[in-house]
């Protein structure tokens, strides 16, 4: 006769800490760093790593929501490198001013990411096929306008003009200023982003929905969601947080630099990856795309106070990406 407790799918301590298992890990490297670099404790450098962080969190959030939809959406580091040249331009050459610029941008990514929905959802191109295609023509598009220069005030064109306008300062706070002088804008509005992500996706029906769709799309249509319109809606919440991104990425540096971004894309799909190792969900979701950005940036900055070569960088991140998917779904597989 079998015994029931050797039945038992894992024991419940085992459970909880492959639940917990990313968060001790993510204090045993705060203490490691803290023990052998006391300064990476101070507050300023901790607001510095969320800092860091935050852009890719929140193009994590929308890739993550893409994927909760059974979708994929490679195109958000283009969309936020293209949201970095369009809000330059349309400061430093239309002379346009920070809430005119943020709206435009904002509605450039949307319509980005509904142009993708609609090759996916419509003309039913693979989710994949349409985000690459995406992303090559912006990378070469945001390039055109000015002959593949960065965007500064004073600049020439390529027809000889000069531009006659300058970032508006208004702007600059989105990147640059902090509240209570202590806390980075850029990750206020980060927490901001994801409290509302968590929220929908967690707490209502509509969220409840997109992991329905993500489950079985079939199943899902069967039961009278519009799956469509679903799919559709991810993509255009993904293009909206990534021009979202590249909004703080043009504040932050304070020009259109061509080189903006060029790391976004892997960042932010390493960090959604990672998330699926948080609370064992095994699954896209916000807090877990959160953490795992946080916790890609406190390695980082850790072996950066440490002068650790700058080159090991995408090594380290590979194999934290590595270990994370493994021991989740290695470990999972005895469930």
């Amino acid at each position: 006769m079998t015994n029931l407790a050797d039945a038992a799918p894992l024991p419940s301590l085992l459970r909880e800490t492959r639940r917990f298992a990313l968060f001790v890990l993510l204090a045993l490297m705060v203490i490691g760093f803290w023990h052998v670099q006391p300064a990476f404790i101070r507050s300023a450098n901790l607001f510095s790593i969320l800092q860091a962080v935050s852009v890719v969190a929140i193009l994590g959030v929308g890739v993550s929501i893409t994927m909760a939809a059974d979708g994929f959406d490679l195109s958000v580091g283009s969309v936020a490198a293209s949201s970095v040249m369009a809000a330059s331009y349309a400061m430093v050459v239309w002379q346009m001013d920070a809430a005119g610029t943020i709206a435009l941008v904002l509605l450039m990514g949307a319509l980005i990411g509904l142009a993708n929905g609609l090759l996916i959802v419509r003309v039913g191109v693979p989710d994949l096929l349409a985000t690459l295609a995406t992303m090559f023509l912006l990378a070469g598009l945001q390039l055109i306008p000015t002959g593949g220069r960065s965007i500064t005030a004073g600049m020439l064109l390529p027809d000889g003009s000069t531009v006659p306008g300058a970032y508006d300062p208004a702007f600059l706070i989105l990147g640059r200023s902090r509240l209570f002088d202590l806390v980075p804008m850029s990750v206020v509005v980060m927490a901001v982003v994801a409290f509302l992500a968590w929220f929908l996706m967690e707490r209502t029906r509509w969220g409840r929905v997109f992991y329905a769709i993500g489950g079985n799309e079939t199943a899902a249509h069967l039961s009278g969601a519009p799956t469509k319109a679903y799919r559709l809606s991810a993509y255009v919440i993904s293009g909206a947080l990534a021009s979202l991104g590249g909004l703080i990425v043009a504040s932050r540096v304070g020009r259109g630099d061509v080189s903006a971004g060029n790391s976004l894309l892997l960042d932010a799909v390493a960090a959604s990856l990672i998330g699926y190792a948080v609370l064992d969900k095994r699954r896209p979701h916000v807090i877990g795309t959160v953490v795992g950005a946080i916790f890609v940036g406190v390695l980082l900055n850790g072996l950066t106070m440490l002068n650790a070569p700058y080159y090991t960088q995408d090594f380290v991140k590979g194999v934290v990406l590595v270990g994370a998917l493994a021991a989740t779904f290695g470990l999972g597989k005895k469930r």
